[in-house]
């Protein structure tokens, strides 16, 4: 069996770790073999935090919400409870939005909800 020279295949990938990581401290973005180490752990990361942002903007939103509609003495599942009787389309993003940067319409959807509640 003839001998398999791989020195441009192994070069490329060694520079395509070396490269990805880049900005890492220490022997973590010089030395291959813990640069590969720590770009294998980083890419795991990334892919589970993907899905975890997801989750943590979702309860900043039910914070925000909470917070906003306790100020006019309703709790947040009652606000929720109460959009979906009232047919009220609106998502949780938007409506934090609404709590933050208008408070006035954001008010006006909490009475629509509290006239929907009987």
């Amino acid at each position: 069996m003839t001998r398999v020279k791989r020195g441009n295949v192994a070069r490329k990938h060694r520079k395509k770790i070396l490269k990805i990581a880049k900005g890492f401290r220490g022997s973590h973005s010089k030395l291959y073999r813990t640069a590969n180490q720590q770009v294998m752990k980083a890419l795991r990361n990334a892919y589970r935090d993907r899905r975890n942002r997801k989750r943590d903007f979702r309860r900043l939103w039910i914070a925000r919400i909470n917070a906003a509609v306790r100020q006019h003495g309703m709790s947040y599942s009652q606000l929720i409870g109460n959009l979906k009787k009232a047919d009220v389309q609106i998502n949780r993003k938007m409506l934090a939005q609404l709590s933050v940067l208008d408070p006035g319409s954001f008010e006006k959807v909490v009475q629509l909800a509290s006239q929907a509640k009987g």
